[in-house]
């Protein structure tokens, strides 16, 4: 339901952001969500690519016995 989405779409919906390749300084758009590139994504220049990192999970708490 679109009413629903407010807080927990957010998280969802990948961010277009501009990084700087670490090779050749020039600006690079990636995609991420809650900050970590989710796809890779090549530098136009220099063709150094911007590897996809590992998502964030929530874990489960774990109760003590």
């Amino acid at each position: 339901m679109a009413v629903m989405d407010g807080c927990e779409a957010k998280f969802v919906t990948p961010v277009p952001e501009e990084r700087k390749c670490p090779v050749c300084g020039e600006d690079v758009e990636v995609f991420t969500r809650k900050g970590r590139i989710i796809e890779d994504s090549t530098c136009p220049k220099c063709g150094h690519v911007l590897t996809a990192e590992e998502q964030l999970e929530p874990q489960a708490r774990k109760t003590e016995k």
